[in-house]
């Protein structure tokens, strides 16, 4: 099925092949000057279609990643702030307290008691207040747990607090098992001494805060301290205290972003920013391809403009080249078929001059025989006892029946050569025909091939080309005959039609037209007897012929059973012409 298919969209010059071009084979090669049409004319169009489109397309891929960094840079740099002014105001209100209370008054459980419960209720958050002593014991502590009387000394924290006034732990589970942070200042009296302030954070309050923030893309939001353990909830990336999977991030003043990939290929987009004063490093961690999907979808769709552009531009440019090369196809088929025609002209002109000369010289030696043949008769007539006579008066008839019968032939030769040159002149179609059947009755005799024609007698004359129909009768004739087999039948009818054109028809019993060539039987150089020699130009130049005399051919045929060639002549030849 797909092979029909290709051959109706096969351009007509496809398959032509000039074996006779000479050393510019390639002027004529019309396939190769069709796929350089076609190639040219779609790079220079392409090309730069596909240059604005990469351009066009990284740029929005950059412009996107960066407006998404600028997002993810404001998120979290917002969120810091957030968190930072979080822990300081509970960091300011323990010093609000121990500088609003004195060590003895907090030293007492129930002042101390009440100071946690109104922080629970104004700030939240809370769970246990204790005042340490220098020497690093726990003097007073209210809360849920027995820490009265602990001694810190040895603490990594208590150290620390000592150095720099300040102490914000890790989230840890401690004896509570329960994941909670620690803020402790160290206050100095005014004789010198000086103790500590510490309270216990729960993270409830931190995590809301966190799952507050708006994410982006599946986005997680969560907090690491410095050596990467997880400090609050993620929804992607482990539990709290797990270790996490991606390196801690080089330590920056700022929010900064960054591209990583993690354990599994996924591209990630990495925010974060160290919470100053605190062990904490905020993190938000974003899938890229889920940051990126709209401007997948428009890249998606720009491609996809791409590809239709780019096959229309293909099948527009496959369309004109095809379309100009065709025209330069049929103008050197045009060209072609003139020359062709011009040395066939010539051929049949040398073909005349040959005729008449060899006409002339046989007609001389012609007349000398009859003009002997005629005087041995008359003598023999004159003597009535001439020995033989009758015998003798028998052969001189016969000679002169062969002067006769020469005659004739040269007549006809030189009737031949007479038309060849272009004359427009009342012409008797009968007569054209006869004189074309009288070149071929021989051949027709020694095949067997029986021609009827039935050609009335009132039929008018017209005028016309005599020469050009000779060779269009004769082109037609010589065809039926290389179609027909030996003992086959030809016919030739005329008839004047009502609107006075003159219509010929010409059918013989051969061997037919497959239907599949009858569209291209007038084309030049096709031909469906080349095994035979045939050369495809004999119904071409027959069909130009009848054109240039302003009628029309029309042809029916059926495989296996003849074909009828219909030729239609018009008697008004000015107005068919114009």
């Amino acid at each position: 099925m797909g092979e029909p298919v290709l051959e109706r969209f096969k351009p007509r010059f496809w398959d032509n092949r000039f074996a006779d071009s000479g050393p510019f084979k390639r002027l004529f090669n019309f396939r190769r000057i069709w796929k350089l049409a076609v190639l040219l004319t779609s790079l220079v169009a392409i090309i730069p279609l596909f240059v604005l489109a990469i351009f066009d397309l990284n740029v929005t891929r950059h412009s996107a990643e960066t407006q998404i960094n600028l997002r993810i840079t404001k998120l979290v740099s917002n969120t810091d702030r957030t968190l930072t002014f979080f822990l300081e105001e509970r960091k300011y209100a323990l010093d609000f307290i121990v500088n609003s209370h004195s060590y003895k008054t907090l030293s007492k459980p129930q002042k101390l008691a009440g100071i946690l419960e109104s922080l629970k209720q104004t700030m939240g958050g809370f769970v246990d207040l204790g005042v340490i002593d220098a020497t690093g014991e726990q003097v007073c502590y209210v809360g849920p747990y027995t820490l009265q009387g602990k001694n810190y000394t040895g603490e990594a924290w208590f150290q620390e607090v000592l150095e720099r006034g300040l102490y914000i732990s890790d989230v840890f589970l401690g004896f509570r098992e329960v994941p909670h942070l620690v803020i402790a200042i160290k206050h100095e009296n005014p004789d010198g001494s000086f103790y500590i302030f510490r309270a216990t954070l729960d993270t409830d309050r931190f995590n809301q805060v966190l799952s507050q923030i708006e994410l982006i893309g599946q986005g997680d939001m969560f907090l690491i301290n410095r050596q990467g353990v997880i400090q609050t909830p993620s929804t992607y990336h482990g539990n709290v205290l797990n270790i996490l999977d991606i390196q801690v991030p080089k330590y920056s003043d700022y929010a900064q972003v960054f591209n990583k990939k993690n354990g599994r290929g996924q591209a990630l987009i990495v925010g974060y920013s160290y919470i100053k004063d605190t062990p904490f490093i905020l993190m938000n961690i974003t899938r890229k391809n889920e940051l990126m999907r709209p401007v997948y979808k428009t890249n998606l769709l720009l491609v996809g403009f791409i590809a239709v552009s780019t096959t229309l531009i293909v099948l527009v440019v496959m369309g004109v080249a095809t379309r100009l090369v065709n025209e330069i196809y049929n103008a050197d088929q045009q060209r072609v078929r003139t020359l062709r025609e011009v040395e066939h002209s010539s051929k049949l002109a040398s073909i005349g001059r040959l005729a008449a000369g060899v006409a002339h010289e046989i007609n001389n030696p012609l007349a000398i025989i009859g003009e002997k043949a005629g005087l041995m008769k008359d003598i023999m007539m004159v003597e009535k006892e001439y020995p033989y006579q009758d015998k003798l008066t028998g052969l001189v008839d016969s000679i002169l029946a062969s002067v006769e019968r020469c005659g004739a032939i040269t007549k006809r030769l030189l009737g031949f050569a007479k038309h060849l040159e272009v004359k427009i002149e009342p012409v008797d179609l009968a007569t054209v025909i006869r004189d074309v059947l009288a070149f071929l009755n021989r051949e027709a005799s020694y095949r067997s091939i029986t021609v009827t024609t039935d050609l009335p007698e009132d039929l008018p004359f017209f005028e016309s080309d005599h020469g050009k129909l000779q060779q269009i009768f004769l082109n037609l004739v010589n065809n039926a005959f290389a179609a027909m087999s030996n003992g086959g039948a030809l016919e030739i009818r005329a008839r004047q039609k009502p609107d006075e054109d003159i219509v010929v028809t010409v059918r013989d019993d051969g061997c037919g037209i497959p239907e599949a060539d009858m569209e291209r039987i007038f084309e030049p150089f096709f031909s469906t007897k080349k095994e035979k020699g045939g050369t495809g130009l004999g119904l071409s130049i027959t069909y130009g012929l009848v054109q240039e005399i302003g009628g029309t051919i029309q042809v029916e045929s059926e495989l296996g059973k003849g074909s009828l060639f219909t030729i239609t002549l018009p008697i008004e030849r000015g107005e068919r012409e114009k």
